[in-house]
C-alpha cells in the first residue's frame, strides 16, 4: 500500500500532544514511582461480553456505554471527551484493537500508546475523513520536527470495523490495517533513536473535538473544520482489545533519566495485576453498562424465550395428555381381553368338572343338577 501526507506539515503539531495525552509524573524531571507493569504476557478483553474493571482502567474523562458493537465512547455535548487508559504498562510488545472510528466534522478518535517520558505512538481518525487514518509517533515530547505523521488510505473507518496493530519492539515499530502492513518506524530513522518511543507505556483510547472552537486554528484545520454539537451524538466503537507485553515483569523501575530503554529496570517482586475476566463484575453493574438499545433488546430476547418456552410446555401437555389417553384405552382393551379370558376358563374348567362328576356317580352328563355340581365340585376338586 502506498504511503502518503496528505496534509500541511505544521498541522502534525496540532495532534494528540493537545488532546489526550500527558503524564502524571515524568522520570526525566524528578523521581516517579514504579510502573505496574501487565505482570503477564497477554491480556485480551472482548467488549462484547465485558467490561473494563476498575482496577484495571482508569478513566480520565467521562465514561463507556456497552452494547451490540462492544465499547461506545459517545460526545454528546461540548466539553465530552471519554477517555480511558490502562493501569497497566508494557515495556515493547503488541497492542491489537478491533475498532470503528466516529463520524462527526473535527470529531478525532484516538488508540494511543504513551510513556510517563511522554514516547508515544499514535493511531487518528478525523471524523470527516472517511478514506484515510494518521499514524505518527512522538518521543520525549519531543515537537522540534513536524514530518512524523503519515496517512494510509483505506475503506470506510467510520461505517466498518477494522484491526488495527501496533507491533513495537526495541528495534522498530510495524503498523498494521487488517494484517496488512502499512508502516514501518525503525529506530535509527527517529532522529538517530533519540524520538524512538522506547519507555514502559500503557493504553489508551478516546474521542474528542479537535474541532472545538477554543481551540486553535491549526488543530481546528487539521481536524477537518469546527465542530457542530447540534448533529451529536458522535460515537466510537471498540469492539475488543489484545495487548501482550514483550518484557515479563510485574514492575518498571526508572533507574536514570536518560529515557533509554537500557536504563529500564525489570522487577518481579510484587503480585501481577489482577485482570477483567477475574474481578467478577456484577451482573446489576453490567446491566447499568449497556445503552438503552441494549436493554430492550435483552428485555425482548428474554420474553421470546419465556413465550417459546411456555409454548413448548404446553405442547408437551398436550402430547402427553393424548399419550396417556391411548396408553389408558389400550390397558382398558387389554382388561376386556383378560377378563373375558378368565370367565372362558371358569366355564371350561366348571364343564370339565361336571363331567367327571357325572362319571364317578353313574349318571349321564348333562343331569347333573347345578346344586350338586356346586355341592360336590369342592370334593372333586380335593381329590384331584
Amino acid at each position: 500500500m502506498k504511503i502518503t501526507t496528505i496534509l500541511p506539515a505544521v498541522a502534525a503539531l496540532c495532534t494528540t500532544a493537545l488532546a489526550q495525552t500527558f503524564s502524571d509524573c515524568n522520570p526525566l524531571n524528578t523521581t516517579c514511582p514504579p510502573n505496574t507493569a501487565l505482570g503477564r504476557s497477554n491480556y485480551s478483553i472482548d467488549f462484547l461480553q465485558n467490561q473494563m474493571s476498575d482496577n484495571v482502567w482508569n478513566w480520565t474523562a467521562g465514561s463507556a456505554k456497552y452494547g451490540g458493537d462492544g465499547a461506545e465512547f459517545v460526545i454528546n455535548t461540548r466539553g465530552d471527551a471519554p477517555t480511558v487508559r490502562s493501569k497497566f504498562y508494557i515495556f515493547f510488545g503488541t497492542v491489537e484493537c478491533i475498532f470503528k472510528a466516529a463520524r462527526g466534522q473535527g470529531i478525532v478518535s484516538s488508540i494511543v500508546i504513551q510513556s510517563d517520558t511522554l514516547d508515544e505512538i499514535d493511531w487518528e481518525w478525523i471524523g470527516g475523513n472517511e478514506t484515510h487514518v494518521q499514524t505518527n509517533y512522538f518521543g520525549k515530547g519531543n515537537t522540534t520536527s513536524y514530518d512524523r505523521a503519515i496517512w494510509h488510505p483505506m475503506s470506510s473507518p467510520q461505517d466498518d470495523f477494522h484491526n488495527y496493530t501496533t507491533d513495537w519492539s526495541k528495534d522498530k515499530i510495524d503498523f498494521y490495517i487488517d494484517s496488512n502492513l502499512v508502516r514501518t518506524l525503525k529506530y535509527e530513522d527517529a532522529n538517530g533513536g533519540k524520538n524512538f518511543p522506547q519507555t514502559p507505556s500503557d493504553v489508551r483510547l478516546g474521542i474528542w473535538a479537535g474541532g472545538d472552537k477554543k481551540n486553535d486554528n491549526y488543530t481546528i484545520e487539521w481536524a477537518g473544520g469546527e465542530t457542530d454539537y447540534k448533529d451529536t451524538p458522535y460515537t466510537m466503537y471498540v469492539k475488543s482489545l489484545r495487548v501482550t507485553d514483550a518484557s515479563q515483569g510485574t514492575q518498571y523501575v526508572y533507574s536514570d533519566n536518560s529515557g533509554s530503554y537500557e536504563s529500564i529496570k525489570v522487577l518481579n517482586e510484587t503480585k501481577p495485576l489482577k485482570l477483567d475476566g477475574e474481578n467478577g463484575e456484577s451482573v446489576v453493574k453490567r446491566w447499568q453498562g449497556l445503552s438503552d438499545t441494549a436493554k430492550i433488546a435483552i428485555g425482548a430476547s428474554v420474553c421470546g424465550v419465556g413465550l417459546i418456552g411456555a409454548i413448548i410446555f404446553v405442547f408437551c401437555c398436550v402430547k402427553q395428555r393424548r399419550a396417556g389417553k391411548h396408553e389408558k384405552l389400550l390397558e382398558d382393551a387389554k382388561f376386556e381381553k383378560d377378563r373375558s379370558e378368565l370367565l372362558a376358563f371358569r366355564a371350561e374348567m366348571g364343564r370339565q368338572r361336571s363331567e367327571k362328576l357325572a362319571m364317578m356317580q353313574g349318571a349321564p352328563t348333562g343331569q347333573i343338577h347345578p346344586s350338586n355340581m356346586n355341592m360336590n365340585s369342592g370334593r372333586g376338586y380335593q381329590r384331584y
